[in-house]
């Protein structure tokens, strides 16, 4: 097992995406979105977590279109993916 951030589904998307991980072992969690200007946007998840496989949705009704990125920050692991919101 390993850590996994996959890419957002649908992307792009319009209003509501969904984001999936996977963690390999239990640990505080955090799942944030961001502006391209490193702006946080919203926390999604900040909460410890089991081991196992996780999805949230994001509705993004109040933003406008452009690129997002989100970052999942699980123990040392750290990874950030870029998403495209269109209207």
């Amino acid at each position: 097992d390993t850590y996994e951030l996959t890419q957002n589904y649908p992307n792009p998307f319009n209003p509501s995406t969904k984001i999936s991980w996977q963690s390999p072992v239990g640990s505080h969690q955090t799942l944030k979105i961001y502006d391209v200007l490193g702006n946080e946007v919203v926390t999604l998840v900040n909460e410890y977590k089991e081991a196992g496989r996780y999805q949230v949705e994001f509705d993004a009704t109040n933003l406008t279109s452009g690129v997002y990125l989100y970052r999942l920050q699980a123990g040392s692991f750290v990874e950030t993916k870029k998403m495209i919101l269109l209207r």
